[in-house]
């Protein structure tokens, strides 16, 4: 027999699984408390004992995105591997997730209004994880300026291609190509590593 905090733990599980699945199926509009309900085969407020409302379930779903996204940092590459490497593996990582989970990937980056921090305070750890494959390449002194630009780069490839407007069609390249040449540069021009 399952006790009371078990169930509970398994009540919130399947609340947080079938949310995912309703925001990839149809963006934060389908992911209503609900349909949450529904799919996950438990009682129309279920959902109320666990969220306070739609956006508390949404940020948690956000906020264990962010830490599965931590995790694969950690895990990218082989531990040998170049440190360059590594770095575009996590980078690929980044625009992957954008490519593969598109609703999600934005509601990472969505501030919640009833706890402004909660994204920072989860996005933390996947920083941290970056920016220790990012100071393999570039050093310790320069990865958090290194860490912010390669970042937001990807960022950007991934929200390009998630809006349609990054096509190889129109640019000529891809996103890989482009992460590759974000890559090259790095680690060829950064002032640690160039050789003149």
């Amino acid at each position: 027999m399952i006790s009371r905090l078990e169930s509970a733990t398994n009540t919130r599980r399947a609340l947080l699984d079938a949310a995912a699945e309703l925001l990839d199926a149809g963006g934060p509009e389908a992911a209503t408390l609900r349909e949450v309900g529904a799919r996950a085969g438990v009682s129309r407020n279920a959902p109320y004992r666990h969220f306070a409302d739609k956006e508390g379930l949404l940020t948690a779903v956000a906020v264990e995105s962010w830490d599965r996204l931590a995790e694969a940092l950690r895990t990218s590459g082989a531990i040998n591997s170049a440190p360059s490497t590594r770095l575009q593996q996590a980078l690929t990582a980044i625009v992957e997730l954008g490519r593969n989970r598109p609703h999600l990937y934005r509601l990472m980056f969505v501030i919640p209004e009833s706890d402004p921090g909660a994204g920072a305070r989860a996005a933390s750890r996947a920083q941290e994880e970056f920016l220790s494959i990012v100071a393999a390449v570039v050093g310790e002194a320069d990865a958090r300026h290194y860490g912010a630009l390669l970042f937001s780069s990807a960022h950007g490839i991934a929200g390009l291609e998630i809006s349609g407007h990054l096509t190889e069609e129109k640019w000529r390249t891809t996103a890989e190509d482009l992460i590759a040449t974000l890559v090259v540069v790095t680690a060829d021009h950064h002032p640690a590593t160039r050789t003149t």
